[in-house]
C-alpha cells in the first residue's frame, strides 16, 4: 500500500484551498502560537467577543464540515465522490445541563436519520460526555458508592445512551461511542458493553473505542472479546492512539496515581498493531474501525487483510481519517478499494472549540505531523506547477 500518491490524495483540493492549508499548517506548528490561541480564545468566548471572522474561514473551515447537517451536504458529497464516506459527528461536548444534554441528544438522533437515508454515511458516533454531568461520570467511575442523585445522573446517561443504540438498531446503523479521560471511562465501558450484548447479535452496531496509548487497554479488548464470545455478541472495536495525554500524565501525578498512559511511543504503537492483529485473528467476532493517521498502522491493516484473504470492501474493516488531515492515507486507500470513512466534526463555532483546540494541539504535539502535511502539501504545489508548465 503506498500513500505517496499526492495527485490523488488532494484531488479534490484547489490551489487556492492548498495554499490556504498550507498557510494554517504553518501557524500552527509553532507551539507557542498555539498555547497563546488556547489561553485567549476561551476567555473571549466567555467574554463575548466574536471570534468567528478569524476561525470559521482558518481551522473550522479545514478540519470541520460545516455548522449544521444540511451545511455538511456539500463535504459528504465531495468526498463521495472519489469513493470516501463521510461520518457527521456533532462535536459538542461537556454540557453540564439537562436542557443542553437533551438539545444534544435530538441532534445526535438526528445524525443517525441523516445517515440512516444517506448511502455515503455508513455510521453514527457522539461523545459520552455530551450526555451526563462531568461530576458524575467521574464518580460513577470509581469504586466507591455513589450518592443517590449521582446514581440518578447514571440513570439518565444509561437511557441516553440506550435511545441513540436503539435507533441505530432499528435503522441497522453501526454507532460509535468515543472514548473520553480515563477517569471517565470505566462507567462508559460497563455500558456501553451492555449496549453490545442487547444490540449486537446479527452484527456489530455498537462500537465501542479503546485508546491505545492506555497501556490496560489491550488486555481490556481482550477480555471484552470473552464476554462477547461467551455471551453470544459482536464486538465492535474502534482504535485509535489516544487524544489527552499531557493531562492525563498531569493528573495522574498530582493526585498520586499510576499513569494511565505508556511510557513512550514505541509501546503505543506495538500495542496499537497488536490490537490489529488480534482483531483480524477473531474476525468472527470483531469488526474493526481503525482510526489513525499512522502510515505504518493502516498499511499494516491493508496487508492481514490480505492474510487472512478478506475482501478490501469487507463491511468488518473501515479505515478512518479526521476530515482536512492525512488526505494521503485516506484518498489512496479509497482508490485501492477499502473502506475508507473520514470523520466530519460539526456544529456552532463556539461549541466546538474544544474540539478544534484539541485538533491543533494534536497537529502541534504529535511528533511529524504538521512537517507531514506540509511536505505533502509542498510536493503537490510543486507537481500541479511543472505540469502545467
Amino acid at each position: 500500500m503506498n500513500f505517496d500518491n499526492t495527485e490523488v490524495a488532494f484531488k479534490l483540493r484547489s490551489d487556492r484551498e492548498l495554499r490556504r492549508a498550507y498557510l494554517m499548517f504553518r501557524l500552527i506548528s509553532h507551539s507557542s502560537l498555539v498555547k497563546t490561541g488556547n489561553f485567549i480564545i476561551p476567555l473571549a468566548i466567555k467574554a463575548r467577543i466574536p471570534v468567528g471572522w478569524f476561525v470559521k474561514p482558518t481551522v473550522y473551515k479545514q478540519f470541520c464540515g460545516g455548522e449544521t447537517i444540511t451545511e455538511c451536504k456539500k463535504v459528504v458529497d465531495n468526498l463521495a465522490t472519489l469513493n470516501v464516506k463521510s461520518i457527521l459527528d456533532y462535536s459538542v461536548e461537556g454540557k453540564e445541563d439537562d436542557e443542553d444534554i437533551e438539545k444534544a441528544l435530538q441532534e445526535t438522533l438526528r445524525t443517525i436519520e441523516n445517515a440512516a437515508a444517506s448511502k455515503n454515511i455508513p455510521f453514527a458516533v457522539f461523545k459520552p460526555t455530551a450526555f451526563i454531568k462531568s461530576y458524575a461520570l467521574e464518580v460513577l467511575s470509581k469504586p466507591d458508592n455513589p450518592d443517590k442523585d449521582t446514581v440518578m445522573e447514571g440513570m439518565k446517561f444509561y437511557r441516553r445512551v440506550e435511545s441513540l443504540c436503539n435507533a441505530a438498531y432499528k435503522v441497522k446503523l453501526p454507532i460509535m461511542i468515543d472514548a473520553e479521560d480515563s477517569f471517565f471511562q470505566p462507567f462508559i465501558d460497563k455500558v456501553v458493553m451492555e449496549m453490545m450484548e442487547k444490540f449486537n447479535h446479527e452484527k456489530a452496531i455498537v462500537y465501542n473505542t479503546y485508546q491505545m496509548y492506555r497501556w490496560d487497554r489491550l488486555e481490556v479488548l481482550k477480555n471484552d472479546l470473552k464476554l462477547a464470545r461467551k455471551k453470544g455478541f459482536y464486538l465492535g472495536a474502534k482504535f485509535v492512539r489516544g487524544a489527552y495525554m499531557e493531562r492525563e500524565r498531569i493528573r495522574a501525578r498530582e493526585m498520586g496515581y499510576q499513569d494511565p498512559i505508556h511510557p513512550d511511543k514505541e509501546s503505543t504503537d506495538r500495542d496499537f498493531d497488536e490490537a490489529l492483529r488480534y482483531s483480524l485473528e477473531n474476525i468472527d467476532t470483531i469488526s474493526i474501525f481503525n482510526g489513525t493517521h499512522n502510515e505504518k498502522s493502516s498499511r499494516l491493516l491493508a496487508e492481514l487483510m490480505d492474510i487472512h484473504k478478506l475482501s478490501r470492501s469487507d463491511q468488518r474493516i473501515w479505515f478512518s481519517q479526521l476530515y482536512g488531515m492525512s488526505d494521503h492515507i485516506t484518498f489512496n486507500l479509497a482508490q485501492e478499494g477499502y473502506n475508507v470513512a473520514k470523520y466530519v466534526p460539526y456544529g456552532p463555532i463556539k461549541h466546538v472549540l474544544p474540539y478544534l483546540m484539541r485538533r491543533v494541539e494534536e497537529n502541534t504535539s504529535v511528533s511529524g505531523q504538521t512537517g507531514r502535511e506540509l511536505s505533502l502539501i509542498i510536493k503537490e504545489l510543486e507537481r500541479r506547477k511543472k505540469q502545467s508548465l
